[in-house]
């Protein structure tokens, strides 16, 4: 009888998703120290990373654009004062299929980023040593908590706003 009930249930879609393209759809990187003409004796950088997440239904089935926008700053722990600014907005073309409809928007900003984020890094690491500093090597970012944290933030907000509407 088990056997019957296993047959009998419905079969789960099988899940896809292909990476279709990535790229660097803005970027721009500032050696805020060199123009100042500060030297690197007495710099001990002091990192600081902001990630922000955004998916987009492309005009074909089944594909999304899946947008990690990265500002990290550098700043010298001796002062105030800012070694560097590095902003990168990196998009990925996702083919998805086969995820239900209430599980698709934390995989698209859970999923999708994990797997760009290799690359991600690597720009990162690149641009910086180029720059004139030691390549900066991000450590993982926890996009569980990301989305989590934009979750409660946008549900405070709703929150709030409701009594005065």
């Amino acid at each position: 009888m088990a056997e019957n009930g296993a047959a009998d249930a419905p079969q789960q879609p099988q899940v896809q998703m292909k990476i279709l393209g990535q790229f660097i759809r803005d970027m721009s990187f500032e050696n805020v120290m060199a123009q100042k003409g500060v030297t690197g004796g007495e710099v001990q950088p002091d990192v600081n990373v902001q990630v922000a997440l955004d998916a987009k239904k492309r005009s074909v089935d089944n594909q999304f654009e899946v947008i990690t926008k990265l500002t990290v700053e550098s700043k010298n722990k001796n002062g105030e004062g800012v070694l560097f600014v590095l902003e990168l907005e990196y998009v990925g073309i996702f083919h998805i299929e086969g995820i239900p409809e209430d599980q698709l928007h934390p995989f698209l900003l859970i999923e999708c980023p994990r797997m760009l984020f290799p690359f991600l890094r690597r720009i990162v690491s690149d641009v910086t040593r180029d720059g004139g500093f030691p390549p900066l090597n991000l450590d993982n970012i926890d996009f569980v908590a990301i989305y989590r944290n934009e979750l409660a933030r946008r549900q405070a907000a709703g929150e709030a706003q409701a009594p005065q509407a």
